[in-house]
């Protein structure tokens, strides 16, 4: 069955339709990148061109990009190659006092799983690790960050946008802080990237993720930025590809995608457009939601988000039941984080933030996408009035 309205872009996108008949020509360049004959020319040309593209795009060097699977694995990349590079060498280094080790990490109480089960993991090596609160609104309190900036913190993770609730964090407040103690800072930019302009020099990040398939392209390739002179080790051993810091066949097709998308949001009109496309059609939706349908509440809503992003806790209902009755409508969105998923438990997000069980329980994430239409909307408020009204009776 085909779903008439796709309200779960933060889960994944649509192929772009342009991209379509642009990689059934590069399908035909088939050979390995890291091959010298002539079948390995046309791959490498291509995936050159990418990394050129996204760093136009990113305003970086095209030699601060590493290919990576997705951004799960750029997460990982970030924190796990900082700590094996950086910080479990003045752990094994009996020479050092434990005034003189920098083994500590900080993250928010919200970040994407690949990051939060990545700092558990190496808690098994020895790093200690911060968790930075956040409030009901979803906002940090840097007040809260300032006094955990100590001369042993290695590396603060905090992303850009959260997946849940589409809030901006002032990464660039953050960054300012960070360098003071002397720490590197890691953001994951999964989710802004193509909602969002974003400049990687003035962002001031040492360390930023990014997933293709959040941009239109397809599944099955990412990006890690790492700015010239931070080293990291690689999470892969085996050949030199990504100059010797992530080994493996390149992932062609999808970085060719992921490439001409950068290439398409060169225009730096594109993403200004979609912006404004994005946010005034959520608006209305948060507007005609709030009027008609009672007890509902736009979680952080006076807050900087994402222009596409709404979470709505609605009281006394379930999430999971609103949601599959929407989908027997084809209608498709979300409860939470798409890492999640298949897991019963309430949204981690929303009780970090404060919310009870029933409440994370009762609430629903909406992403619209650079193809939602005015008419999607509609459809999709009218049905989700008929839902909660039918759900309230039983």
């Amino acid at each position: 069955m085909k779903t008439a309205i796709y309200l779960d872009n933060n889960a994944t996108t649509p192929l772009a339709p342009f991209l379509k008949k642009i990689l059934i020509k590069k399908m035909e360049d088939w050979g390995n990148p890291s091959s010298i004959n002539q079948t390995g020319r046309e791959p490498k040309k291509i995936i050159r061109e990418a990394r050129q593209n996204l760093a136009k795009l990113l305003k970086v060097s095209s030699l601060e990009l590493i290919f990576t699977s997705g951004g799960s694995e750029a997460n990982n990349l970030a924190l796990q190659g900082v700590f094996f590079s950086q910080v479990l060498p003045q752990l094994l280094d009996k020479t050092n006092s434990d005034k003189n080790v920098r083994n500590r990490f900080i993250i928010s109480s919200v970040e994407h799983p690949s990051v939060f089960k990545t700092a558990e993991y190496l808690k098994k090596f020895g790093l200690k690790l911060d968790i930075l609160p956040v409030n009901k609104d979803g906002q940090i309190n840097l007040d809260q960050l300032k006094p955990l900036l100590g001369t042993d913190v290695a590396m603060l993770s905090i992303m850009y946008a959260n997946n849940e609730t589409g809030h901006i964090f002032p990464i660039n407040k953050i960054s300012n802080m960070v360098k003071d103690c002397g720490a590197l800072l890691h953001c994951d930019a999964v989710q802004a990237f193509g909602k969002v302009p974003l400049n990687l020099k003035k962002l001031g990040a040492d360390l930023v993720s990014f997933s293709s398939h959040k941009i239109y392209s397809l599944k099955g390739s990412g990006l890690l930025y790492v700015k010239k002179g931070v080293n990291i080790n690689s999470l892969i051993q085996g050949g030199g590809q990504e100059r010797f810091r992530r080994a493996g066949t390149e992932n062609t097709l999808s970085i060719a995608s992921f490439g001409l998308m950068a290439e398409h949001m060169l225009d730096s009109k594109i993403i200004s457009e979609y912006f404004l496309k994005m946010k005034t059609l959520r608006d209305f939706m948060e507007e005609e939601i709030l009027k008609n349908i009672s007890n509902s509440k736009i979680i952080g809503k006076d807050f900087l988000r994402l222009p596409n992003t709404s979470n709505i806790l609605f009281s006394n209902l379930n999430g999971e039941s609103m949601l599959m009755s929407l989908d027997l409508k084809n209608i498709a969105l979300s409860t939470g984080s798409a890492c999640s998923s298949g897991s019963s438990e309430a949204s981690k997000v929303l009780k970090a933030m404060g919310y009870c069980d029933n409440q994370a329980r009762s609430s629903l994430r909406i992403s619209l996408g650079w193809q939602t239409s005015k008419q999607d909307i509609v459809l999709f408020v009218k049905e989700l009035i008929s839902i909660t009204k039918y759900l309230n009776t039983l």
